[in-house]
């Protein structure tokens, strides 16, 4: 089996098609012989019940017993076959006329009442020592001169008929061999011209590269069987090809947000080796390098939580949870934070969610924390929660700058952050976002942002029913 396997498919194909062609030619081959056989024989018998019945009528009409003891030649050149045998006798004595070239072996045949002629189904047959079939008929008819029972008995050896099946046969399986050669050879041709698109399917695929992700197959070209196997295969390049540029574009990120606090870590070390400190100096540098490790520290847990989520291999344990009384907790606890720059908060919820309260609690923090960061100040960052048969669903809506519709669903991306607040101080390190979408695809739920109005950005986490 395993040798089977793996030959090419072009092979495994020729061979079976080889392998059918043997079948069906052999089986009509198998077919028409029989048939030859049988034909052969029903020729042979209704010869021979048409030649008793043409010897009973000159022993009834034309000629007397006594004259028929005087003709035996005559009935040889009759029978024209010197292999046939033509006997006359009167029932219990011997032939009066026996023509038995090959000295056959009468075999005892039923007599007959005079005047009823045999048919095909009362032939008799035996077989010669090499094989050979020899069919018997046997007539009765009364004698011209005295109204005496006279018997005709024919007999003829299937000798030439043999012969002949033997040579169709022959026939047969040669033309079934060469049958099956010229299919094998035929499937061979036709297989490889009809496999010629996936060669070039494959070899337009090996220029596929890393640096080289443009490449795409030309599915308007390939034969109607293959079209759907090459948009497919375009649309996982085009995955591949986006999901390259986004990890390309993480690499690029991550080495920027991990290379400020380095480059700060670095930069304060060294000015402080640069010459003796004050004890207090050394307190302030340590205090300052331990808040840059705990920004390293925080970046390096979001991108392992990241990346168990992107698995989908963390099992979360759902419960209730009241969504009036969560989002009242998440608005105090941020209150302080909002008060620094002249926010507040509108709680408005009502219904529970099936969520992990953990999980479903960060992921609400992360969308407040962004509220309040990116938010205009002196404003209102509203909370909202709703329960309906198929979930439930969180709103997080605050008044800042407007969000071009392309940027809205790059929000969700890792170290993703719009220019303008790239280039302005930020604690962000621009993971919150994504972590917020991970954990809405723990629970199998969906997280949008969309622009309701211009200046109102509203983000939405969508849970499914329990």
């Amino acid at each position: 089996m395993k040798l089977w396997t793996e030959r090419s498919l072009i092979a495994r194909t020729t061979i079976l098609f080889a392998l059918i062609a043997c079948v069906v030619i052999g089986s009509l081959g198998a077919y028409f012989y029989q048939s030859a056989e049988v034909s052969l024989q029903r020729r042979a018998d209704v010869v021979l019940t048409g030649r008793v019945e043409h010897f009973s009528r000159i022993v009834h009409d034309l000629y007397s017993v006594s004259e028929l003891k005087k003709r035996p030649l005559l009935f040889e050149t009759m029978l024209g076959a010197e292999e046939d045998v033509l006997l006359f006798r009167r029932p219990g004595e011997a032939p009066f006329v026996d023509v038995n070239p090959g000295n056959l072996a009468v075999p005892d045949l039923p007599a007959r009442p005079a005047g009823n002629l045999p048919g095909v189904a009362d032939i008799r047959q035996t077989l010669l020592p090499d094989g050979v079939p020899v069919h018997w008929a046997v007539a009765t008819a009364k004698a011209r001169e005295d109204g005496t029972e006279v018997e005709v008995i024919a007999g003829h050896p299937m000798t030439h008929e043999m012969r002949m099946l033997a040579a169709y046969r022959n026939r047969i399986v040669l033309a079934t061999l060469i049958g099956m050669l010229a299919a094998t050879l035929l499937a061979y041709c036709v297989l490889r011209r009809a496999l010629r698109p996936v060669r070039e399917i494959a070899t337009r695929a090996a220029q596929i590269s890393p640096a080289n992700l443009a490449v795409r197959l030309d599915s308007e070209a390939a034969p109607l069987e293959l079209r759907q196997l090459t948009r497919a295969f375009n649309a996982m390049l085009d995955r591949l090809a986006d999901g390259y540029q986004r990890l390309q574009q993480f690499s690029a990120d991550l080495a920027h947000e991990i290379r400020t606090p380095v480059g700060v870590l670095i930069g304060q070390t060294q000015v402080a080796l640069a010459q003796p400190r004050e004890a207090d100096e050394y307190q302030q540098l340590l205090e300052s390098n331990l808040e840059e490790l705990n920004r390293l520290s925080h970046i390096a847990e979001n991108i392992l939580f990241l990346a168990h989520a992107d698995h989908a291999g963390l099992p979360i344990e759902r419960q209730p949870v009241d969504l009036q009384g969560e989002l009242l907790r998440i608005a105090d606890y941020f209150e302080g934070l909002a008060d620094e720059r002249g926010m507040r908060f509108e709680v408005d919820a009502a219904g529970v969610v099936s969520a992990n309260p953990m999980l479903c609690r960060r992921a609400i923090n992360n969308l407040v924390v962004n509220a309040v960061r990116y938010g205009a100040g002196d404003t209102v960052v509203r909370l909202s929660g709703a329960q309906d048969e198929q979930g439930a669903t969180v709103t997080v809506e605050n008044e800042g700058a407007p969000i071009p519709d392309a940027q809205l669903d790059r929000l969700f991306d890792r170290f993703y952050r719009g220019d303008a607040a790239r280039s302005a101080f930020t604690e962000s390190n621009g993971l919150g976002l994504a972590i917020v979408k991970a954990i809405m695809h723990l629970h199998g739920g969906t997280a949008r942002a969309v622009c309701p109005m211009p200046g109102v950005v509203r983000f939405e986490l969508r849970f499914p029913g329990a």
